[in-house]
C-alpha cells in the first residue's frame, strides 16, 4: 500500500511537471485551486458512471465513491502536500454535509452523499457549494417532472416528508413515518441531477464564468 502510494505521488508530480495540470494561486495565505485537465476529466468520468449506475440499479456503490474520495486525497496531497490535503478534507466534509440532511430524512440514499463528498474533494469546499445550488435547481426541475408525470403515484408524499422536517427542526429528532411506498412510484436517481448539476458548473468554469 506504502509503495502504491508512493507510485502515485511520483506519477501525478510527473503529470504537474509535464502538462502543467495543476495551477495554485495564493491569495491571503488561503489555497485557491484553478480548475485543471486532469480534475475535470476524472470528475466526469465519475459522474457519469455514478448516474449510469444509478439509473440501472438505484443506489451509487460505494466502489464508487470511496475510490473517487481517496484519489481527491492523494492527488492534492501529491501536489501541494498539507494544504492540498486540507482543501480536499474540506471539500469532502462540506460535499458530505450539504446531503445529509436530505439524506437522513429518506429523500436520497448515502450513495448521493457520498458521491458530493468525493466531487467536493477534487473541487474543494467552495466549489462543491457552487456545484450543489445547481444541482438543487437541476434536482427540484427534475423531481418536479418526474411528480407531474406519476401525480397520482405521489399523492400525499411530499406533505409527509414536509411534516418529517418541521418535525426534525422543532424537536432535533427524526421520526420517521411509517413508509408506503407504491410499486408503480418512479424512483428519484439522485445521481443524475448531481451528475448534470456538476457538469453544468464544469462548462461554466470552462467558458470562464466566476460565482460570486
Amino acid at each position: 500500500m506504502k509503495l502504491y502510494f508512493e507510485m502515485l505521488t511520483l506519477t501525478l508530480l510527473r503529470f504537474n511537471q509535464n502538462f502543467n495540470f495543476l495551477k495554485v494561486l495564493k491569495t491571503n495565505d488561503k489555497l485557491i485551486l484553478a480548475m485543471d485537465n486532469f480534475s475535470i476529466i476524472f470528475i466526469t468520468i465519475l459522474i457519469i458512471t455514478s448516474a449510469i449506475i444509478d439509473m440501472k440499479t438505484h443506489k451509487i456503490p460505494n466502489f464508487v465513491t470511496l475510490p473517487g474520495m481517496l484519489f481527491a486525497i492523494a492527488y492534492h496531497s501529491a501536489l501541494n502536500g498539507i494544504d492540498g490535503l486540507l482543501f480536499s478534507a474540506a471539500g469532502i466534509g462540506i460535499g458530505i454535509a450539504l446531503l445529509i440532511i436530505p439524506y437522513i430524512m429518506g429523500g436520497m440514499g448515502a450513495g448521493d452523499a457520498k458521491l458530493m463528498g468525493a466531487i467536493g474533494g477534487v473541487l474543494g469546499a467552495k466549489a462543491v457549494f457552487y456545484a450543489f445550488l445547481l444541482i438543487a435547481a437541476v434536482g427540484g426541475i427534475y423531481a418536479l417532472i418526474i411528480t407531474v408525470i406519476y401525480r397520482s403515484e405521489f399523492t400525499g408524499f411530499f406533505r409527509k416528508k414536509y411534516d418529517n422536517l418541521i418535525s426534525l427542526i422543532l424537536t432535533r429528532k427524526y421520526i420517521p413515518g411509517a413508509e408506503e411506498r407504491s410499486k408503480d412510484r418512479p424512483r428519484l436517481c439522485y445521481g443524475l441531477a448531481i451528475a448534470l448539476g456538476t457538469g453544468i458548473y464544469l462548462l461554466l468554469n470552462i467558458t470562464g464564468f466566476r460565482f460570486i
